[in-house]
């Protein structure tokens, strides 16, 4: 027992403790405390029941709760701590530093004095000790007329390597799978308040492990995911505090990626596909092709996608697909031979998986010989094949239209000597050019030698052989044929112009001896004309024609006038009949004439005029047809 002396509301008073009143802890020695060894900071937790001076003024200790009443003007919370060095004292207000003012004051004891105490400061006060060696805090709880108090956290509370993680209600929690889960739900009331847990508004029964305002959730899965409530109620109230729990999976490779199977199909036949791998996978492509590669991954959350290229972000032509999991490059001849990385990452962690790209060169290649060009003698040669190659496939010569070819030098073959053989000369000209006619060659054996020259030998080399050809034949055995014309006939056919007509005769093949024959056997000779233009006075004739009628009217647009046109002979001047003239235009007869408005309507000549009304009235006046317009 030893005195403590606090200044409460302006006044010092003196308090001793009962024998109720126990510290903990119980093994400090305050006499000799000059003298003891380093020791880490230690609040002194007092157990006993709230102490109130008066109904105005609250003194307690750590570890109690303090009941705030109408008339209560003062609470004076004391904090002691032991240790070596001296620990520091600080104070917080759910979980936040206190910020001291006129209400809030830190007493020179490090007690916390709230003068008039107002809703606003219900909650946890959590006295802080620390130094060099460690630090230690208790809460003690202020409450109102008694309602029910939970202590809780606005932290956000990530575990991606422990195998457990203890917090506070309504903090956020986010933890990988399988680890054991503690959520504190520290509650203050007088009386004591009943605590029920839930999960997304559901209650938890008794199964779940739940104890002393403490929540145990072990080896947490995907199915543990939710809000957790914890509401403390007693009679005076209640109030709820919650806290989300979010497993975390760091992301994973997947065998398969439903997405890209479904660009693929509906992609070309060039287009390339590949999955990074953790190890590494590997895509040979051709030069300008395009290609897809993926990136099978999964996690919790789903994990953000991030695509390299030797390291370092892609700045090259490319297209993300399917939420950034499939990298489309248009055309692989913009990059070289390089690794693509594809970096998944979420809370739980990151994974890096691989793709290292080739792209195939167009060579030339000369690994092929043409045939030789001879069997023996001396001029067979080979030329080497020249091809353009793609991974060891033909494809066409303008692909290595860029790639410098080789040099190219035929090769020597098949340099000896020739079998006997024979050897003829060119057909002579036939001696008759139809009608049968012969030529002639001349037909000898020899050899060609390997060194070019051709040595003669005997017939029967060559007829062993083979059978001597033949050194005369026929030629020019068709017939001889000429055109023949008839006379001229008559000059008496249609004029084609003036004095001028066409005249015709026959022509027709025939043999030298007078047969007639197909026309097509003297097609390798000239044809006479079987037409030609001749003179003859039929013709001589042209078109008359007379001086134009009177205008039917003077003005309007009925007015018309009429000539005569005749076909003349020149000579004569009588009329011809009219295909005689026909190779020259007609010249009109009929023309409308003074198409002028009228002033006082339409103006029609004498009898125009009255044959046009009769017509409108139905009447027939005259049985002579009218040729112009009413």
């Amino acid at each position: 027992e030893y005195p403590f002396h606090r200044r409460v509301s302006g006044f010092t008073s003196s308090l001793r403790t009962s024998s109720a009143e126990t510290f903990i802890p119980t093994s400090v020695d305050l006499a000799n405390g000059l003298h003891r060894p380093p020791q880490k900071p230690a609040i002194l937790r007092k157990i006993s029941a709230a102490q109130q001076l008066s109904a105005s003024e609250v003194v307690t200790h750590l570890g109690q709760t303090v009941v705030l009443a109408s008339g209560t003007l003062s609470v004076l919370l004391h904090c002691e701590a032991v240790g070596n060095p001296k620990p520091t004292i600080s104070w917080a207000k759910n979980g936040e530093q206190v910020k001291y003012n006129d209400r809030l004051l830190l007493q020179p004891d490090d007690s916390l004095q709230i003068l008039a105490p107002v809703e606003a400061d219900v909650g946890f006060y959590a006295c802080n000790a620390s130094s060099a060696l460690g630090s230690d805090s208790v809460s003690i709880a202020v409450t109102l007329a008694g309602k029910p108090l939970i202590k809780a956290s606005r932290a956000t509370v990530i575990n991606t390597e422990s195998p457990a993680v203890t917090v506070d209600i309504g903090s956020m929690v986010k933890t990988i799978q399988k680890a054991n889960v503690t959520i504190n739900c520290q509650v203050a009331g007088v009386p004591e308040a009943k605590v029920t847990w839930f999960k997304d508004k559901v209650k938890l029964s008794s199964t779940h492990h739940l104890h002393d305002g403490l929540l145990f959730i072990g080896n947490v899965s995907l199915s543990d995911q939710g809000l957790y409530s914890c509401k403390a109620a007693n009679l005076h109230g209640e109030v709820t505090e919650s806290s989300q729990l979010l497993v975390l999976e760091p992301p994973r490779p997947l065998p398969y990626l439903e997405e890209l199977t479904a660009v693929l199909t509906n992609a070309g036949p060039s287009t390339h596909s590949v999955l990074t791998s953790p190890s590494g996978a590997k895509l040979t492509v051709s030069p300008g092709s395009s290609a897809f590669i993926g990136c099978a991954v999964d996690g919790h959350p789903t994990p953000n996608i991030t695509w390299l290229y030797s390291g370092e972000p892609l700045s090259l032509r490319h297209q993300l697909l399917a939420a950034g999991r499939i990298l489309q490059i248009l055309n692989v001849s913009d990059f070289t031979d390089g690794e693509f990385s594809c970096l998944a990452q979420n809370e739980a962690g990151s994974l890096t998986q691989i793709m290292s790209l080739a792209i195939q060169e167009y060579r030339w290649s000369v690994d092929k010989l043409t045939a030789c060009s001879a069997s023996c003698g001396h001029r067979g040669v080979q030329l080497p094949l020249l091809r353009c190659l793609l991974d060891g496939a033909e494809v066409n010569t303008s692909y290595c239209r860029e790639t410098p070819k080789p040099s190219l030098q035929p090769i020597a073959c098949n340099r000896r000597d020739c079998p006997s053989r024979w050897m003829v000369t060119s057909w002579s000209p036939c001696t008759r050019s139809c009608g049968g006619g012969l030529q002639t060659r001349r037909v000898t054996c020899q050899r060609l030698t390997a060194k070019g020259s051709s040595v003669p030998v005997s017939n029967e080399a060559c007829a062993q052989v083979s059978k001597r050809p033949v050194d005369t034949q026929n030629c020019n055995r068709q017939p001889c044929v000429e055109w023949v014309a008839s006379s001229w006939g008559q000059c008496n056919g249609p004029c084609i112009g003036p004095r001028l007509a066409v005249q015709h005769r026959q022509v027709f093949c025939q043999t030298k001896d007078g047969t007639s024959v197909s026309s097509d056997q003297c097609s390798s000779l000239p044809r006479p004309l079987s037409t030609q233009n001749c003179w003859t006075d039929v013709c001589g004739v042209h078109w008359r024609v007379s001086l134009w009628t009177v205008c039917t009217a003077t003005c309007g647009n009925y007015g018309f006038q009429s000539r005569r046109v005749d076909c003349v002979h020149i000579r004569t001047n009588k009329p011809v009949m009219e295909h005689h003239c026909s190779w020259r235009p007609r010249p009109a007869n009929w023309q409308r004439c003074n198409i002028t408005p009228c002033e006082n309507g339409t103006l029609l000549r004498g009898g125009e005029a009255e044959r046009c009304r009769s017509r409108k009235e139905g009447r027939v006046v005259s049985q002579k047809r009218s040729t112009g317009p009413c």
